[in-house]
C-alpha cells in the first residue's frame, strides 16, 4: 500500500512542513490554504478520530487542540518521530490505510489530508470498503487530497505544470495515483456512503462521505 513512498516520505520529513507553508514555489498551489483546508477538516471531524498518513501531524495538532481523541496512523518512521514531538497527546501507530494495528476505540470519524491518493485503485476500493466496517454508525470519512475531474482535467493541470517550468509536479501529476472523480465518487457509493465533493483550491478537493446504512 503505497509502501514504495516510505523513503521518499522518510527524506521529504525534515523539509514537509515548508512545502506545504508554499516555500517551494513548484508546489505552492497544491498547498494554497492549506492551514484554511486543515482548520476547516478539523473543525468537520467528530471524536474519536482515526487518521491515516499523520505525516507531521499539522491536521492531528488542530483536533487534538479542539479536544478530540485522534489515533493516527504513520508509515515513516521520520514523520512518526516529527508528529510524536509535535503532538504528544494522540497516539500514533505505523501502519497504513490497509495495515494498521487493531484498534478498540469506536470511530466516528476517518480523516486523512493529502494521502489517500498513494493508493492504487484496488487499494482504494479494499480501504473504503474497511472504512465503512471500521466506522460507527453515524460515521462519516473525511478527506482532503487531489484529485481530476476528469482526463481533460488531468492533461490540462499537467501542461500547465510544464509550461510553468514544474516539472517534478508534471511527472507526480502523471505517475501518481489521483483519482478520477466520477471513479472515486463509484468506489464510495459501492461501499454504502452518500458522497459529496467540493474544490477547495485548483488541486485539492474536499471529500465528506456519510456512511449509510
Amino acid at each position: 500500500m503505497g509502501m514504495e513512498f516510505v523513503d521518499l516520505f522518510n527524506q521529504w520529513a525534515s523539509s514537509y512542513d515548508d512545502t506545504v507553508a508554499g516555500k517551494d514555489p513548484e508546489y505552492r498551489e497544491v498547498f494554497d490554504g492549506y492551514e484554511e483546508m486543515l482548520e476547516r477538516l478539523a473543525k468537520l471531524s467528530l471524536s474519536p478520530v482515526l487518521e491515516f498518513g499523520v505525516g507531521t501531524a499539522n491536521l492531528t495538532r488542530k483536533m487534538v487542540d479542539q479536544n478530540k481523541v485522534v489515533l493516527g496512523v504513520e508509515p515513516s518512521s521520520e514523520m512518526r518521530r516529527i508528529a510524536k514531538v509535535k503532538c504528544p497527546e494522540a497516539a500514533i501507530y505505523e501502519g497504513n490505510f490497509l495495515e494498521y494495528p487493531m484498534l478498540q476505540s469506536p470511530i466516528r470519524s476517518i480523516v486523512s489530508s493529502f494521502a489517500f491518493h498513494h493508493l492504487t485503485s484496488s487499494e482504494k476500493k479494499a480501504a473504503i470498503v474497511d472504512f465503512h466496517q471500521r466506522l460507527e454508525e453515524d460515521g462519516q470519512v473525511i478527506f482532503i487530497d487531489t484529485l481530476f475531474k476528469d482526463k481533460d482535467h488531468k492533461s490540462m493541470l499537467i501542461k500547465e505544470a510544464e509550461q510553468a517550468g514544474f516539472l517534478n509536479l508534471a511527472q507526480d501529476l502523471q505517475e501518481e495515483y489521483y483519482p478520477y472523480l466520477e471513479e472515486i465518487k463509484e468506489m464510495f457509493v459501492e461501499a454504502g456512503f452518500e458522497v459529496s465533493f467540493e474544490q477547495i483550491n485548483k488541486y485539492a478537493w474536499l471529500i465528506q462521505a456519510e456512511k449509510g446504512e
